[in-house]
């Protein structure tokens, strides 16, 4: 905490406080800087305090400092620290510092000349700064990578006439004009100043500009503010008296709230809020005198201008049946409050205010608590206010529990800032998809069926997992709340859709594309929950049936521009996991639907192969007696995978043996590597032979003296013959820098950062006369990261072969995975 004042030696005039941010990272991690943003005034701050430290600290400083003889005139810092013993002071300064003066000095009223004049004069007691009242000022950073070290230099900023059309300030501190463009030179860029009526709003509208304008790695934090918003969003508990009932039980953000009183018992009437804290919120709340319970909002007072009111209802289902069977009610609010929520911001909307509805055959006063702090929780993170509960016990045939669980969630948008949807989809724009592992909706009456065929119960540990957490714990794991992290982004305008996908990954990416237009998506590009392997499997569904039902880890869907979507897709995994998950496309003329996944069955297998490791290792290990799989491996002096393998087939347990090393290069490392392990090994040069058929059959000769069963490709640079590859058919892996369909010319490393929303990867396959997508045993996706060039992502790239290919050759070496009669890979179950 930093408090500042104007002195002219003798008269202390006090600035509001600023709360700077040092640290580069979110969350107050990473290096620190000379400032990543502030925020001014503070609310945890009480005006007390603020006159306290005014008398006690800075009044005395000025007083001591002119007794001595050196009287200062100007602006006096101090640096602070609340503690529990009192306030702590750390240094002075001699200045306001930014991005502090860059959220300070827009909430001064006078001319500043006027003020500092007033101090250099001596006549600062005739004119005190005044100070704008019910405004808050948000500053965030915006850096150049590598900042605070060495920083890139001369990248194009954009988009600052559209943050200036927002009505924001924005400062330069480490830009240069350059052929009439901006560019950055320095390590702050930029600071993005907002003025707003309370912290929520200009925090929201600071980071709308930050999404407004771009530059190439751009680095800044969007939780500047959020220790202020928690101090407003901290729960604020109300009853309103005996009889009553539960339905006037209120979580509201506790900031200047009043109660109001009528007549002599002074039974509280409702909740009143005069400071709009999160989200901009004026209501007030309470049972109504003819019974029932009423709330109200004030939109007048909420901020906006031409709003379009949205609302929401949604019910858990069959959900609400499973979390019963497990006794688990921690999470079913959290997705209700997601499910109401996400529907509301597909129209752009802010949530504002949420009620729920429960009905139970008997009233379990500590299950319906746990559920409203679960509510409470997920509102506080979604932004909107908690308003109540009406809960109903209801007669039979509902059985002793809870009966239904219902959310009922009101937002709003300006009218010029609804998401118009299915009107602006267009051929060439990039999906985007966010990650979640909640399953909801109708699915779970797919989840039941599969539970009651299942030898495995709700009890039993949970699938992929490491920890104590059982299936039912996994199931009933809660859909994320997309609102902090999307609002600013919606608002940029950058966004031409949005569609939550809780009733199924095709139905919720059909709510975003008009019917002249399909989408393809790749689903190797995104990371798939384990819990939706164990549905594909134990459930035998299709991949078709499991892209229809479940959200498949996609938790929703955004449109852009495909040219945006790198930008946008930065702005968003800075607080959520996202990825490009496809592209629209030209109409597809087939039947069925027009959005076609690709390798989902493949990328629901993809996370098997350490699990069947796992969990079926006395299946997968040699069989006491057992003899191992005899493996040779082929170089040219180009791979490195050699090392790795040999390492798996000396782990405890290996169904593989290395038996030999050819190389068609003398003197290459690999051969040298060999023999130190112990493996025998061949040069057989192909500039010896007159023919690949030839050189070709030299090599199947060697292979069969040492009774080689299967073949590893590591770097080896030659192009096997027809008949050498029909002959070693289902026998033969290699790994690919790329994943399928392989890049088959140029560079695979830049193609790959240049392909669109292909992401880059290792795919270990059988190899075929002709490559097929079909053949892949195991695939490592690589999601590109900002800023990735194309030497990192080969060394990223080398890391993941690594750890692919051994696992690959164990597995069919083991018999888990061997290819099919038409050239597919096939797995054991």
């Amino acid at each position: 905490l930093q408090c500042s004042c104007f002195t002219d030696g003798v008269t202390v005039a006090s600035v509001p406080p600023a709360q700077p941010h040092k640290r580069l990272l979110e969350g107050d991690q990473g290096p620190s800087t000379a400032g990543m943003g502030a925020y001014c005034p503070v609310p945890q701050v009480p005006e007390a305090l603020l006159e306290q430290i005014r008398g006690a600290v800075l009044q005395h400083i000025v007083d001591s400092l002119r007794q001595e003889g050196a009287a200062y005139v100007g602006v006096l810092q101090t640096g602070l620290m609340l503690t529990k013993e009192g306030v702590k002071i750390l240094n002075f300064k001699c200045q306001f510092g930014d991005p502090q003066c860059q959220v300070i000095l827009p909430l001064l009223k006078n001319d500043f000349y006027e003020v500092i004049q007033a101090a250099i004069d001596g006549k600062l007691c005739s004119c005190m700064p005044a100070w704008s009242e019910n405004r808050t000022a948000v500053c965030v950073v915006m850096a150049s990578p590598g900042y605070p070290g060495d920083s890139d230099k001369g990248m194009e900023v954009t988009g600052l006439q559209q943050a200036k059309e927002l009505g924001l300030q924005v400062f330069h501190g480490g830009t240069a004009l350059k052929d009439g463009r901006v560019v950055t030179s320095g390590g702050r860029v930029l600071s993005i100043t907002a003025i707003r009526q309370d912290l929520m709003e200009a925090l929201g509208e600071a980071n709308r500009g930050v999404a407004t304008i771009h530059f190439q790695g751009a680095t800044f934090r969007r939780d500047i503010g959020h220790r202020g918003l928690r101090l407003l969003q901290q729960p604020l508990y109300v009853s309103t008296g005996p009889g009553m009932g539960s339905t006037a039980q209120m979580f509201l953000p506790a900031s200047h709230i009043w109660a109001v009183s009528a007549g002599p018992c002074r039974k509280v009437l409702g909740v009143f809020i005069s400071h709009k804290s999160v989200p901009r919120l004026h209501s007030a709340g309470g049972r109504s005198e003819g019974g029932g319970f009423a709330a109200f909002f004030d939109l007048k007072a909420s901020g906006y201008d031409d709003p379009i009111l949205v609302s929401q209802t949604k019910g858990l289902g069959p959900k609400l049946q499973v979390a019963q069977v497990c006794k688990r009610h921690d999470t079913i609010g959290q997705d209700l409050v997601a499910l109401c929520v996400n529907d509301l911001l597909a129209q752009g909307a802010e949530p504002l205010f949420f009620l729920s509805h429960l009905a139970c055959g008997k009233l379990d006063a500590e299950v319906m608590e746990t559920i409203k702090e679960g509510i409470a929780e997920a509102c506080r993170s979604a932004g909107c206010a908690f308003l109540g509960e009406e809960v109903t016990e209801v007669a039979a045939p509902c059985p002793s529990g809870l009966c239904d669980l219902a959310g009922f969630a009101v937002g709003a948008v300006e009218r010029g800032q609804r998401l118009p949807g299915l009107r602006r989809a267009e051929e060439g724009d990039a999906l985007l998809g966010l990650g979640s592992a909640g399953i909801h909706g109708r699915a779970f009456a797919v989840v039941r069926n599969i539970l009651l065929t299942s030898s495995l119960r709700c009890s039993s540990p949970g699938p992929g997992s490491c920890g104590d957490s059982t299936l039912g714990d996994v199931l009933l794991t809660p859909g994320k709340t997309f609102s902090p992290a999307l609002l600013p982004v919606l608002r940029s305008g950058h966004v031409k859709g949005f569609a939550p996908t809780a009733e199924g990954l095709l139905g919720g990416i059909s709510r975003v594309l008009p019917d002249h237009v399909s989408a393809v998506l790749d689903a190797l590009s995104w990371k798939i929950p384990e819990i939706f392997r164990w549905l594909y499997k134990e459930g035998n569904l299709s991949a078709e049936e499991m892209a229809q039902i479940f959200p498949c880890g996609i938790g929703a869907v955004l449109v852009v521009q495909k040219e945006l979507a790198q930008h946008v897709l930065q702005d968003i995994q800075r607080q959520q996991e996202a990825w490009l998950i496809g592209k629209v496309v030209a109409p597809c003329h087939t039947a069925g639907s027009h959005i076609e996944v690709e390798n989902l069955a493949e990328a629901l297998q993809l996370s098997s192969p350490q699990q069947l490791l796992n969990d079926s290792a006395a299946e997968i290990q040699p069989q006491p007696g057992k003899r191992k799989v005899k493996v040779a491996v082929l170089v040219s002096g180009a791979g490195t995978a050699l090392p790795a393998l040999i390492g798996s087939a000396r782990e405890p347990g290996s169904c593989a043996q290395l038996v030999l090393v050819i190389s068609n290069r003398p003197g290459v490392e690999e051969l040298r590597s060999a023999a130190r392990a112990g493996i025998p090994t061949r040069v057989i040069d192909h500039k010896l032979y007159g023919s690949r058929s030839e050189f070709d059959s030299t090599i199947d000769r060697v292979l069969e003296e040492f009774s080689v069963e299967l073949i590893c490709l590591s770097g080896f640079m030659r192009v096997l013959s027809s008949p050498f590859l029909r002959k070693w058919k289902g026998k033969i892996l290699n790994a690919s820098p790329s994943l399928f369909p392989v890049i088959k010319d140029g560079n695979v490393h830049q193609e790959s950062l240049e392909s669109g929303f292909k992401v880059a990867g290792c795919t270990v396959h059988f190899v075929l006369e002709e490559p097929s997508a079909g053949a892949a045993i195991r695939r490592e996706p690589l999601p590109p990261r900002p800023g990735d060039a194309e030497g990192a992502l080969r060394e990223r790239l080398r890391e993941a072969e690594l750890r692919a290919f051994p696992l690959a050759l164990q597995l069919v070496a083991s018999g888990a995975v061997w290819l099919g009669a038409h050239g597919r890979t096939c797995w054991r179950r």
